[in-house]
């Protein structure tokens, strides 16, 4: 498999995205609300004159929220799906890894939110890290999930 993979961490998780889905990777200034989106959309932010829907991962993931008020860095991968760009946040931006291996199923018991985006697990030269389904983790939790 040559696959690339990029290394990033998620609510402290180091997991994997397709390096080829990833267009680049920012930091995020300013973003601007958008009223009666759902929770996991943190707001829109402007890229070189693109606009950009940033996902808060922590919550699509039902993890919590990430500080996107307060002053600092705050990394995302930018990706585009149907024509339209996605800013998700990250922790954390490692490396590129090639994938050793294809996704295999996930042994262990998982958190509802990753079992959702999981592709399964990948070796990597940096030992087994879960593939992330982009456009699931885009997506959010599910409708019946967030009127909960």
């Amino acid at each position: 498999m040559n696959e690339l993979l990029l290394i990033v961490s998620i609510a402290g998780s180091r997991v994997a995205l397709p390096a080829a889905a990833v267009e680049s990777v920012v930091e995020l200034e300013a973003l601007i609300p958008v009223p009666r989106a759902p929770a996991h959309i943190a707001g829109l932010s402007a890229l070189r004159s693109r606009v950009l829907t940033v996902i808060d991962c922590r919550r699509s993931l039902e993890l919590g929220t990430t500080d996107l008020t307060s002053a600092g860095i705050h990394e995302a991968a930018v990706v585009e799906i149907e024509g339209h760009h996605y800013a998700l946040t990250v922790d954390v931006v490692e490396d590129v890894f090639e994938a050793l291996s294809e996704p295999a199923p996930v042994r262990a018991p998982m958190e509802q939110g990753w079992e959702r985006v999981s592709q399964g697990m990948v070796e990597t030269d940096e030992g087994p890290l879960l593939l992330v389904d982009i456009e699931k983790l885009i997506a959010g939790p599910s409708v019946e999930a967030r009127a909960a």
